[in-house]
C-alpha cells in the first residue's frame, strides 16, 4: 500500500465523512489481524484516519470506540484462527511464510503468559501474532477476552490520540504557553526518574532483597515482632512466608509524606507561589482542542465511575468466592471516600476561581486524584500478585498510566491547585499500601480471570461511556473558563 493510495482514500473520506467510523474500525481490525498487521502499514493508516477525524471534528469518544472495537474484533478473529490451527500453524499458508515471527511470538507468550496479550498490543515485533499464538497454545476464551478487552481500552488512546490531536491542531490555532516544551520535557524526565527510583526501591523490599532479609532477621529476634511478621506473611503455597514489606513501607511512607505535605500546603504560605505559577501556566495552555480530552479524563475519575467499578469488582469476587478480597476492595473505596470528605470538610481550602461552576467541596486533597490512585494501584496489586516478583513493576507501571491524564485534567480545568493533586495521590497510595498489607494474611488462593471478570469489565465500560455521554453537556458548561 503506497502513500498515494492512502492519500486518495483520505481525500475520499474527507468528501464522505459518514464512512470514517467504519474506516477507523477496519483499519484497527486489519492492524490487529494475524500477519495482516505485518503486511499492511496499519499504524500509518490509523494515524491518517485519526487526523482526519480531528479535522472534521468527529467526537473523540466516537473515534476511540470504533478503533477499540476494531482492535478487539481483529484479535478475536486471530485467536479463533489459532484455536482452529492448533499443531498446524507452521505448515499452513500464509503463516508458514513467517516461521521466525511465529516462533518469537510463541517464546514471548510462554514467557509472559496471559499478560502477553496486553503487552503484545504495544510491542511491535510480536503484535500481529500474539492472539494467534495464544489460540494455538490453548489459552481459554475467558482469559483471552479479559486481557483482550482490557488492553484495547489502553490501546485505542495510544494509537488514536496523536493523530486526532494533529488533525484538530490543523483545524485550529494553538498557542502553547511560554516554555511549553521545556516544562513538558522536564516534567516527563522527572516522572521517569521517580518511576525508576520507586521500582529500584520496591525490588529491594521483596523477599529477594537485602533489606528484606536484614529486617526479617531483626524481627525474628523478638517474640512480638516475630509473631507480627508471621501473622501478615502470605499463606499461598507458591509464596508462603512472603511478608508485605513493600505495602507497609508504601502505607507508612505515603501517610508520612501526606502529613508533611498537608502541613506545608494548608498551614503555611510556602507553596502558594508554586500553586499560582502552575495555575497560570495551565490557564495559558487552555485551547478548544484540549477541552474534550481533558473533560473525558476528569470524568474517568468521577466518583460514580470509580465506585461503580469498585462495586462490580466486589460482586465478581464475591460470586467467585473471594470474600476477603471483595471486603478489602469495598473497604478501600469506603476509606478513601471518608478520608477525602473529612479532610476537605475540616481543612476547607478554597478552590481556584477559574471556571463557571466549580465543585462546592474543599480543594485539598483532590478526590479525583485519590480515587483514581486507589483504583489503579489496588487493581495493579492484585494483578501483580499473580506475576513473578521481577515482573511486578511492569504491571504497576502499565496500570498506573490512567492516573496521569486524570490528575493533569484537574490542573488543566483549573479546579484544583497543584498541591491538591499531590495530596490526593499520597492519600491514595497510603490507602492502597494499608489495604494490600492487610489482605496479605488472607491471600491464600490464586486469583485468575474468568468470564465473570470479562462481563464486569464490559458492564463497567458501558456504564462509563453512558455516564460520559449523559453528563457531557453539564460538564462542558461547568468547566467553561471565566
Amino acid at each position: 500500500m503506497n502513500d498515494g493510495w492512502l492519500s486518495e482514500l483520505s481525500a475520499w473520506l474527507t468528501l464522505h465523512p459518514g464512512w470514517l467510523a467504519l474506516a477507523l474500525f477496519l483499519a484497527a481490525f486489519i492492524e490487529s489481524l494475524a500477519i495482516a498487521g505485518v503486511i499492511v502499514p496499519g499504524v500509518a493508516i490509523l494515524f491518517a484516519f485519526a487526523a482526519l477525524a480531528g479535522q472534521i471534528e468527529m467526537p473523540l469518544i466516537q473515534a476511540l470506540i470504533w478503533a477499540g472495537l476494531g482492535a478487539i474484533a481483529g484479535d478475536v478473529l486471530s485467536f479463533a484462527i489459532g484455536r482452529k490451527l492448533q499443531g498446524r500453524l507452521h505448515t499452513v499458508w500464509p503463516f508458514s511464510r513467517y516461521p521466525a515471527l511465529i516462533s518469537k511470538g510463541e517464546s514471548f507468550f510462554l514467557e509472559h503468559g496471559g499478560k502477553s496479550v496486553v503487552i503484545g498490543r504495544f510491542v511491535g515485533p510480536v503484535r500481529p501474532v500474539i492472539p494467534l499464538v495464544a489460540g494455538t497454545l490453548s489459552m481459554s476464551w475467558q482469559r483471552f477476552l479479559t486481557f483482550n478487552i482490557f488492553s484495547a481500552v489502553g490501546w485505542a488512546p495510544v494509537y488514536i490520540l496523536p493523530g486526532f490531536m494533529v488533525g484538530s491542531a490543523l483545524a485550529s490555532e494553538i498557542r502553547p504557553p511560554a516554555h511549553f516544551y521545556l516544562v513538558v520535557g522536564i516534567s516527563l524526565a522527572a516522572v521517569a526518574v521517580v518511576y525508576l527510583l520507586l521500582i529500584q526501591f520496591q525490588l529491594g523490599l521483596t523477599d529477594g532483597g537485602r533489606l528484606y532479609h536484614w529486617l526479617e532477621d531483626k524481627m525474628g529476634k523478638y517474640d512480638a515482632t516475630h509473631r507480627f511478621w508471621r501473622l501478615y506473611t502470605n499463606h499461598r503455597p507458591a509464596r508462603a512466608g512472603e511478608f508485605p514489606l513493600a505495602s507497609l513501607i508504601l502505607a507508612v511512607g505515603a501517610a508520612g509524606l501526606l502529613l508533611i505535605w498537608g502541613q506545608l500546603a494548608t498551614q503555611t504560605d510556602a507553596l502558594i507561589p508554586f500553586d499560582q505559577q502552575a495555575l497560570h501556566w495551565f490557564e495559558q495552555l487552555r485551547q478548544p482542542l484540549l477541552e474534550g480530552p481533558a473533560i473525558a479524563a476528569t470524568m474517568l475519575g468521577d466518583a460514580p465511575v470509580l465506585l461503580t467499578g469498585a462495586g462490580l469488582i466486589c460482586l465478581t469476587l464475591v460470586f467467585r468466592g473471594y470474600y476477603a478480597a471483595a471486603l478489602h476492595v469495598a473497604f478501600a473505596a469506603l476509606l478513601t471516600f471518608v478520608l477525602v470528605w473529612l479532610l476537605k470538610s475540616s481543612l476547607g481550602i478554597v478552590r481556584p476561581e477559574t471556571v463557571a461552576n466549580p465543585p462546592d467541596s474543599g480543594a485539598f486533597p483532590s478526590g479525583h486524584s485519590a480515587g483514581i490512585t486507589v483504583f489503579v494501584t489496588l487493581l495493579a496489586s492484585f494483578v501483580a500478585a499473580e506475576s513473578r516478583p521481577g515482573k511486578r513493576w511492569q504491571v504497576y507501571v502499565l496500570c498506573s498510566l490512567p492516573l496521569i491524564p486524570v490528575a493533569l485534567s484537574r490542573l488543566y480545568l483549573g479546579v484544583h491547585w497543584f498541591t491538591d493533586i499531590i495530596g490526593g495521590i499520597l492519600l491514595g497510595l497510603a490507602v492502597t499500601g494499608a489495604v494490600r498489607a492487610s489482605y496479605s494474611r488472607y491471600d491464600r488462593i490464586h486469583l485468575s480471570p474468568d468470564l465473570s471478570m470479562t462481563l464486569a469489565t464490559l458492564v463497567w465500560a458501558g456504564f462509563t461511556i453512558s455516564y460520559m455521554i449523559t453528563n457531557w453537556p453539564v460538564a462542558q458548561a461547568s468547566f467553561q473558563p471565566l
